[in-house]
């Protein structure tokens, strides 16, 4: 086997591979590679044919082009097309004979092994076991394969394994491209093993990095990946055993003497017996930490036990482990998800998770295309640890939960001393922060206008480097509006009355979530009124049947270009761009700069706008705000009146007035800050993408999108060097993908352990589905789970069901006659809308799009804080 020749090469000896050659040899080859040059870990000798032996039989396997065009254009839904097509290609790629000269090859390698050597015949996928997709289980291995024409049969059907249908949907479900993906095969020596399993060098539940697990049982471990055997479980912390569970195994599969393996049982007496010692154990581990630190990152490593001695048969990167944000000492950290807080728990690129930490008003750190907050001197200080924890609470209290159960493990957060004055009280009297003058708010929104109209002044003429610094300094006008005290002092002074009022008004008159009726169409809140904006658009639309035609068959976005040519289209036309002149810079995830905005995809609001022309009469924005404001009257009325029979009636009285009075004049203003840092995001991304277009005018870059996939820093040198690293942007998109299927922590520790939290309560009925109770009312309706704004499809009753909504959600929620979200919490913008429009609502319930199917009747209970599931 000549390993110079590179990815020519037919055959390349186990040992002459590493993991720079996933190309040549695919994932699981390179790993093993590696592995057998790393110091006291033994690997079975083996060796690869290489993906250049596979393009040869691809090229020779006849109509491969066509069914590989007919593959790619099918749903990962449609099982029934995928099966029948993948086994037209299996079946070709196995009859495909293998070229004399190849066979050749592959019987004299396994001559050196004896005649009677029996081996494992492994695909070996080039996006298999990668940093960022492991591929388990989508290809196939044989074990105990004898003699060299079985041998060649075997490494046929690893080819053609590489279009199994779960290999198949998985690429289309992953956007990758099944021409990208070729097949390498390893023919290793066989082991066989007195006992075998799995070690996770990272507990592959919790994430936490100091932790490892060892699953094991006897004979080969084909028993327990495919399930016919519960192992026996060790886990291992600090080099020590720690907890363990020995399982009766009654089943083992072994290796016949002719090839093939077949299930045998285990004698009585052993079938209790640990499959390893704890010394054993403890120095499998001590292995797997080896390998860890070869590879960089976590790993799950397959193993063999043979006479008391560890083979390695197989090491992937765990992938599904949220990565840990970086830090510069070894000290324990406590990092608080941004997301869940920002209603937005999407991955983010590069350019948009570096421009949010340039902005924002506190140290950010990234990791899994996610932001985090370091909250660990909070938490370390008893005084400010309180406050915190009962604002974490009002937001989202799985959040308190889970960082209540990590203090009170006592052994992870430092006790230090307090830095500054006590927490947050958890109510208190009526706030005097800010007096209650709706002249504040009006003042704080022509600063806002007026600094973001200088902003797109100054910004117009500057280009190149300078761009760069320019945006800097621009950054900290951005912050500096933010952080105006004034600026502060009025959110909180909406969202202190808000707690004022649901935690007296239960108190004296055991009303629950009493501010939501009272904050019904409170004035001033641009969110809501950008709802209910889009529906007067639709009262433009809704008299001409040739313009609703249109829109109807709208397939792109330069839609409004072509509108003005139908009977009514120039007016139709002329209300949507004014609409997107006020609007235009939202979008869903819009903390992410690199998401497309409305005014660059108008068509995202088309089915929003069409569900409104078929759900509403004329003049229904005015008529919606006009009964909200009636019925927070109404119960502002009540409720004073309740409280004037009580003991100092007129004193609760005349306080709550004055808390009634000061949560509608500011509550409304909670939404604002938000859209003036959208309006500035917008700015930012068209002066930066006008500069990548002359990126590409001048051949540095190929599509202007690409500095996405950099940070602003990277961004900036590019423009200054005139040369982009073309790996590194590959790399950034590998990493986006995989960090769009990571489920983000509300709570994540520095060992990489994810704390979910718990509601602990016992007032949900069995079977219902507990969250944060956010907008008072009960409401039955047809769930619609609807993951991607521009896919919603409503009719009158439906109830909203999705992971999280941003600002941009807000035209839905006009349609909808209730709302479930798996985030959020009581001041979260979804629940400050829900409550202006009088939407029955329930916030953070775990995994509900999950377990709310679509079309499902449910009742939400938004005073109480539960789902259920209707029959």
């Amino acid at each position: 086997m000549d390993g110079n020749r590179g990815d020519r090469a037919p055959l390349l000896d186990l040992r002459e591979v590493d993991e720079t050659q996933v190309s040549v040899v695919g994932g699981k080859a390179a790993h093993l590679g590696a592995l057998s040059r790393i110091d006291d870990i033994r690997v079975p000798g083996g060796f690869c044919v290489t993906t250049a032996a596979f393009r040869r039989i691809m090229a020779q396997t006849p109509a491969i082009n066509d069914r590989l065009d007919q593959l790619s254009r099918l749903s990962p839904d449609d099982r029934e097309a995928i099966h029948t097509l993948s086994a037209e290609i299996r079946r070709s790629v196995e009859e495909t004979p293998i070229p004399g000269d190849l066979a050749a090859a592959i019987t004299g390698a396994l001559a050196r092994f004896g005649e009677q050597a029996a081996f494992a015949v492994r695909s070996s996928a080039t996006a298999e076991d990668t940093p960022t997709a492991s591929f388990a289980g989508q290809q196939d291995t044989y074990l105990n394969v004898v003699g060299p024409e079985a041998i060649l049969r075997h490494v046929s059907r690893c080819w053609a394994s590489l279009f199994t249908e779960r290999a198949v949907i998985y690429r289309l479900r992953n956007g990758i491209d099944h021409r990208t993906v070729q097949m390498a095969v390893v023919v290793q020596q066989m082991v066989f093993p007195d006992a075998s399993g799995i070690l996770f060098t990272a507990d592959p539940v919790t994430g936490n990095r100091t932790v490892a697990t060892v699953d094991a049982s006897f004979g080969l471990g084909e028993a327990l990946v495919s399930g016919l055997v519960n192992p026996d479980v060790f886990t291992v912390r600090d080099g020590e055993v720690v907890a363990g569970t020995v399982a009766a195994k009654q089943r083992a599969v072994a290796a016949l003497p002719g090839g093939g393996t077949r299930e045998v049982a285990i004698d009585t007496h052993r079938q209790e017996q640990p499959a390893l010692t704890r010394a054993q154990v403890v120095r499998l581990v001590r292995l797997g930490r080896r390998i860890e630190a070869h590879f960089g990152r976590p790993q799950d490593i397959e193993w063999c036990l043979v006479d008391d001695d560890f083979q390695i048969v197989q090491s992937r990167p765990i992938t599904t482990l949220f990565p840990i944000p970086a830090a510069d000492d070894q000290e324990n950290h406590v990092y608080l998800s941004v997301g869940h807080q920002q209603m937005m728990t999407d991955a983010m690129r590069p350019l948009g998770l570096s421009m949010w930490q340039l902005t924002a008003m506190a140290p950010m750190l990234a990791a899994g295309g996610r932001l985090f907050v370091d909250a660990t001197r909070l938490l370390a200080s008893p005084a400010g640890r309180a406050g915190f924890l009962t604002m974490a609470g009002r937001d989202d209290p799985l959040m308190r939960d889970a960082l209540e159960t990590l203090i009170d493990r006592g052994d992870f957060i430092p006790t230090l001393p307090d830095q500054g004055g006590p927490g947050r009280p958890t109510t208190g009297g009526a706030s005097t922060s800010t007096e209650t003058d709706p002249a504040v708010v009006a003042e704080l929104i022509e600063r806002s206008e007026a600094s973001i109209a200088a902003l797109r002044r100054d910004i117009a003429t500057v280009t190149g480097t300078a761009l760069f610094d320019f945006l800097l300094e621009a950054f900290q006008e951005h912050k500096r509006v933010l952080g105006d005290p004034l600026n502060m002092r009025a959110i909180m002074a909406g969202m202190e009355a808000t707690w004022w009022l649901n935690d007296r008004l239960h108190e004296w008159l055991g009303e629950k979530n009493a501010a939501d009726t009272l904050t019904l169409s409170a004035p001033g809140n641009v969110t809501s009124e950008m709802g209910l904006a889009l529906l007067d658009v639709a009262d433009v639309i809704r008299p001409h049947p040739e313009v609703v035609a249109f829109l109807q068959d709208v397939a792109h976005d330069d839609f409004l270009d072509e509108l003005p040519k139908v009977a009514g289209g120039a007016e139709a036309r002329a209300a949507i761009e004014a609409y997107l002149d006020r609007y235009g810079m939202r979008c869903v995830g819009e903390i992410d700069i690199t998401r497309p905005r409305w005014s660059e995809r108008p068509g995202t609001l088309v089915p929003v706008l069409l569900d409104n022309v078929k759900l509403f009469e004329p003049g229904a924005a005015r008529r919606r705000f006009e009964q909200g404001e009636q019925q927070a009257r109404q119960q502002a009325q009540e409720v004073l009146a309740r409280l004037r029979a009580l003991p100092d009636g007129e004193q609760k009285a005349d306080e709550t007035a004055r808390m009634i009075d000061r949560v509608r004049a500011f509550i409304g203003y909670r939404e604002y800050p938000k859209y003036d840092i959208i309006s500035r995001y917008f700015v930012y991304k068209q002066a930066l993408l006008a500069e990548a277009e002359r990126l590409v005018h001048a051949g540095v870059l190929t599509e202007a999108e690409e500095v996405f996939y950099l940070t602003f820093q990277e961004f900036h040198e590019v423009v200054r060097s005139h040369r982009v690293d073309d790996e590194l942007i590959r790399r950034r998109r590998d990493e986006y993908r995989s960090h769009q299927g990571l489920t983000p922590p509300r709570v994540l520790t520095s060992d990489g352990e994810a704390i979910t939290g718990a509601y602990r309560r016992d007032d949900v009925p069995a079977g219902a589905l507990a969250g944060v109770p956010v907008s008072a009312g009960t409401v039955e309706g047809r769930a619609r789970v609807i993951l991607d704004m521009a896919q919603a499809d409503l009719e009158a009753g439906d109830i909203l069901v999705t992971a999280h909504t941003d600002p941009s959600w807000t035209p839905l929620f006009v349609g909808i006659a209730g709302l479930v979200t798996e985030v959020g919490g009581l001041m979260t913008h979804g629940a400050v809308i829900a409550r202006e429009y009088g939407l029955p609502s329930v916030v953070s319930v775990l995994d509900a799009t999950r377990l709310i199917r679509d079309g499902q009747r449910i009742r939400v209970h938004g005073s109480d804080g539960y789902v259920e599931i209707l029959p």
